[in-house]
């Protein structure tokens, strides 16, 4: 139920915030929430901002463009955030996991369905029509993610600057990242009121009722930083990825498939900036360029498989570690099903434990800084710098589903209409990613079969 938009209602509010509201509100989180990063931030935003008056809009915006500067999926580290922020640490590992359990079930039910009958005319028609509405869809997070946050001048040169960067000098991801949040230093202080939260204009004000944790509220006890708990909090992460690991490498060796596969997405979770839409230009480099675990044809279905289900899109990865663990048939040829399911949960394992690490050990951090533009300046350029960063993406996705031979090759004409389809759902006709890929895969499905 809605809270009443006062400050009494706001109280009333704090006695239903409960660890088992909580836990209710992100497991139903984890099954609805579709549409990519910037849907799932738009429904916490709704529900958590909106609707549920837990956290204000600064408070919010706050944790997220911490959450854009790390490494990993930003809408997984955000709800652990705020789950964390709201119910200490059992709060945030809880909004964590089920953020994500749902979508890791279903991909590997997918997944396994991909590989036993993708062959089917039918199905292959289907994914002919999703991979152009994937592209589509990707465009549209970068309209939406620019469109809340590029709110000046300044933020559309850092966006355009991150997307030459990335597109033209091939420049890494961190190096971008680190520009971005030099420029956000240095604008904050030249020029203040163009690098508040959002992007707004320092005397910018916003009229809305009392939250929970309000814009003055001050940090609860567990969130403020002390050095011994987060010594504690290190010193587990290390034991919970030292272990699996050192399990993997004694029964397989290090050059065994399973550990390289989680090596690699420590490395992913740890090395790669921008959420989930700027992890899988690299995931791709290695997944399909390195090691050749799936084809880049597959990797493309895989994300159309990660827009269809809820959950963050970041959990592709299920989808690469379950193809890959089932094609190189790490436990024999019979127990395929069982190879790719093992390769699917040390995955998501490696690729999101750091992600908590961040969230628990950054937190207290993180809450000791709202309202100072020394350190939000640097986060709102670097999200500013995302939104090129996934324009980046759009066009890579658009190369391979409009040319899949290259530019010598002959173009899709096919695949373009389907685009165009998806572009005028999406935009003119406001349906959802979820809506919009139903219907090109029909599409694609009738242009196969005719």
């Amino acid at each position: 139920m809605d809270a009443p938009q006062t400050h009494e209602g706001s109280a009333s509010s704090a006695a239903q915030a409960s660890l088992r509201e909580a836990l209710l509100f992100w497991l139903k989180l984890g099954f609805i929430s579709f549409g990519g990063p910037a849907g799932q931030i738009a429904l916490m935003h709704e529900e958590l901002v909106d609707k549920r008056r837990w956290i204000s809009e600064r408070r919010f915006l706050h944790a997220l463009n911490y959450c854009m500067m790390l490494p990993g999926p930003e809408a997984q580290q955000l709800a652990t955030y705020l789950g964390w922020l709201l119910h200490r640490t059992w709060g945030g590992v809880i909004a964590g996991v089920l953020f994500i359990l749902p979508s890791l079930f279903l991909l590997v039910l997918l997944a396994w369905l991909y590989l036993a009958y993708g062959d089917l005319p039918w199905v292959a028609g289907l994914f002919y029509g999703i991979k152009p509405a994937v592209t589509a869809v990707v465009f549209q997070a970068a309209w939406r993610i620019g469109g809340r946050v590029l709110k000046n001048p300044w933020l559309w040169a850092i966006a355009v600057s991150a997307f030459v960067a990335i597109f033209a000098l091939r420049l890494p991801f961190p190096l971008i990242v680190l520009g971005a949040g030099v420029a956000g230093y240095l604008g904050g202080r030249w020029r203040p009121a163009y690098f508040q939260l959002g992007g707004e204009p320092a005397n910018a004000k916003r009229e809305h009722p009392s939250a929970l944790i309000d814009d003055h509220t001050p940090p609860p006890a567990h969130a403020r930083f002390s050095w011994p708990a987060l010594a504690r909090l290190l010193a587990v992460g290390a034991l919970l990825w030292l272990l699996p690991m050192a399990a993997l490498t004694l029964w397989f060796g290090w050059g065994g498939d399973l550990t390289q596969m989680s090596w690699f997405f420590t490395k992913a979770a740890l090395l790669t900036f921008g959420g989930a839409y700027a992890v899988l230009p690299y995931v791709y480099q290695g997944a399909v360029t390195q090691f050749g675990w799936l084809t880049p044809t597959q990797m493309i279905d895989g994300l159309a498989l990660g827009e269809s289900t809820p959950g963050p899109l970041i959990m592709v990865v299920v989808f690469v570690a379950f193809v890959g663990g089932y094609g190189l048939e790490v436990f024999g040829p019979a127990p395929a099903f069982l190879a790719g399911a093992v390769a699917a949960l040390l995955v998501t394992w490696f690729t999101f434990l750091p992600s908590f690490l961040f969230i628990l050990g950054g937190g207290p951090l993180v809450e000791s800084t709202h309202g100072k533009l020394s350190f939000t300046a640097p986060l709102t350029a670097i999200t500013a710098a995302v939104v090129g960063v996934i324009v980046n993406l759009a066009l890579f996705f658009a190369y391979h589903v409009f040319w899949p031979q290259g530019f010598a090759g002959q173009w899709d004409a096919g695949a373009v209409v389907i685009a165009l389809v998806a572009v005028l759902m999406l935009f003119a006709a406001k349906r959802s990613a979820l809506q919009t890929l139903a219907v090109c895969a029909l599409l694609g499905l009738g242009v196969r079969l005719w």
